[in-house]
């Protein structure tokens, strides 16, 4: 599975921002999909995530009722619309998509290039 983000950029506290998540290849395993940020110095965290099945959601804390993932009707095309943008949600951002290899049921994760997130105050 291959990912491409679009979206990041530069935008004051207050701002909003949607990044998109654009998937190809074997896309028909995906099992969940969701996004991710690292700071300089620190590990990768995940900021939201959909389920395939059900469509049940995760959000971190720090951006519940700030930030939404939504996934389009063709399940290869997801977003992370942030509202309510804070100096402290910068961050590179990472477009994530879970596997099931079928045979094995082994997970496998795919990541997108990154997209930088800029707030400024």
């Amino acid at each position: 599975v291959h990912l491409v983000e679009s979206g990041g950029g530069l935008v004051q506290a207050g701002g909003s921002l949607r990044l998109s998540c654009a998937a190809s290849g074997n896309t028909g395993n995906i099992n969940a999909r969701g996004w991710y940020r690292q700071t300089p110095g620190n590990q990768r965290e995940l900021v939201a995530t959909m389920l395939n099945h059900g469509g049940a959601t995760y959000y971190d804390t720090s951006v519940k009722g700030r930030f939404t993932i939504a996934v389009d009707n063709d399940r290869v095309t997801w977003y992370l619309q942030m509202n309510s943008l804070k100096p402290e949600d910068t961050a590179v951002y990472y477009c994530h998509a879970e596997t099931i290899e079928i045979s094995t049921v082994t997970p496998h994760d795919h990541w997108g290039q990154g997209t930088q997130v800029t707030v400024s105050s």
